[in-house]
């Protein structure tokens, strides 16, 4: 063993035995104190009398038996004047060919129609702001360089082909009818 190798043992083992005998003395825990805090919270504020209120909204009338599906649906808009083709009765539905179903990952199949395309944004939200104006449900979806106005979605197409053609008479717009999806 060289000397040099020698005074590195003797220098580990000074460590080793100082680093036993400090450690302890260090790490005791005598040298904590726990701190005392003044508590600064206010009491607790008395809490109300409980208050009864009664009901504002009627009952709902006892209605045993199904509304008649060959009946116009009437729909009150309050404070808001809704256009006469939207106050139309509701279409009759061929139940063999309108039966919402399923697609194959199992989301409802619904359809919109899709009113017009324009370049500008500002003519899709004049025409959106005129639809909805006259009660129709109108979204505008952005393209990579088209701005397209839908109304809808429905689940049923025919409700669709009967607005298509509404619209076709009120607002000499076109229109398809496409799958609505949500992207």
């Amino acid at each position: 063993m060289t000397d040099r190798q020698k005074k590195r043992l003797v220098g580990a083992a000074a460590v080793i035995v100082s680093a036993l005998v400090l450690f302890p003395l260090l790490l005791d825990g005598s040298g904590y104190r726990e701190r005392h805090l003044s508590e600064r919270i206010p009491p607790a504020p008395a809490l109300p009398a409980p208050v009864d209120i009664e009901p504002v909204n009627p009952s709902l009338p006892d209605t045993p038996d199904p509304a008649d599906p060959a009946a116009p649906a009437v729909v009150k808009v309050p404070d808001r004047q809704v256009s006469p083709a939207v106050e139309q009765a509701q279409p009759v539905i061929d139940a063999t060919r309108d039966t919402p179903a399923l697609d194959k990952e199992q989301v409802p199949v619904a359809w919109t129609l899709q009113l017009a395309s324009f370049r500008d944004e500002a003519n899709a939200h004049a025409l959106r702001k005129e639809l909805v104006a006259d009660g129709y449900k109108v979204y505008i979806r952005h393209g990579s360089d088209l701005v397209r106005v839908f109304v809808g979605p429905d689940l049923q197409r025919t409700r669709l082909e009967q607005l298509q053609g509404r619209l076709k008479r009120d607002y000499s717009l076109e229109g398809m009818i496409v799958r609505f999806t949500t992207q």
